[in-house]
């Protein structure tokens, strides 16, 4: 499975951004989606994460409200839109997929740099 991320970039703060994330190869290995991020001195930690059968989604609490995850089955692309940003979302944002045999997140695209200005 490849994933490769795109649309991070430079927002003012009360801004929006939308990252993308298209899938390919092994896609049906694939059985939930999410996206992570690791901010300057922070440990990495889940934003969201989208279920690939039935669509169920997780938020992190300091998102809820703010971000929303997506999907485009038809394209193999995963979408996060983000609105209100803060300073605090700055981060590296990954797209990961987890596999449905071990359970574990075991794909990751290279990142895409989201930097938010007060």
């Amino acid at each position: 499975v490849q994933l490769v991320e795109s649309g991070g970039g430079l927002v003012q703060a009360g801004g929006s951004l939308r990252l993308s994330c298209a899938a390919s190869g092994s896609i049906f290995r694939i059985d939930a989606m999410g996206w992570f991020r690791q901010g300057p001195g922070k440990e990495r930690e889940l934003v969201s994460r989208i279920v690939s059968s039935g669509g169920s989604t997780y938020y992190a609490e300091s998102v809820k409200g703010r971000f929303t995850i997506s999907r485009d089955a038809a394209k193999n692309t995963l979408y996060l839109e983000m609105n209100r940003l803060k300073p605090e979302d700055t981060a590296m944002y990954y797209c990961a997929a987890r596999d449905d045999y071990s359970g574990e997140y075991d794909y990751w695209g290279q990142g895409t740099q989201v930097t938010v200005t007060s």
